[in-house]
């Protein structure tokens, strides 16, 4: 399974996000000089993040955007899902048409990568990012 430049970029902004004061925002200009990721991909970006409720908008000249939810809400599942879509390694694994799927000897392989994923995703929250990065010894967002 490979992470496309969406999640990778998705999770920057984020985290960039989540390490802002609680109830700050800060506009798509401003995330793209702190992380390196043009303005307009983060815009695009941000449409299925918005959807999720992984990232709220604030309207207006002033506006901006800042996390939906707790920073201990919001994992890196979530945001991976939303603009990678479903983190299957192979299409079969979550389907229930597999015609084979009694038989077949490697979905059940899988099926066991597929779960291991999800763990993993779904333990990590934009609050342990948060904790790690300032554990790492950085004061101030930089990539």
């Amino acid at each position: 399974m490979r992470i496309s430049t969406k999640g990778r970029y998705s999770l920057e902004a984020l985290l960039y996000l989540a390490l802002l004061p609680e109830g700050e925002y800060t506009s798509t200009r401003a995330i793209a000089e702190g992380t390196g990721v043009s303005d307009g991909y983060l815009e695009q970006l941000f449409i299925p993040l918005r959807k999720a409720g992984i990232v709220q908008g604030i309207r207006g000249p002033q506006g901006g955007y800042l996390p939906g939810r707790e920073l201990e809400r919001i994992t890196v599942g979530d945001v991976l899902r939303a603009v990678e879509g479903p983190l299957e390694p192979v299409a079969c694994v979550n389907s229930e048409c597999c015609p084979d799927e009694k038989t077949c000897i490697s979905r059940h392989t899988w099926s066991e990568l597929y779960r291991e994923i999800l763990e993993c995703v779904d333990s990590i929250t934009l609050s342990d990012l948060v904790k790690a990065y300032h554990a790492a010894g950085n004061t101030e967002y930089t990539i």
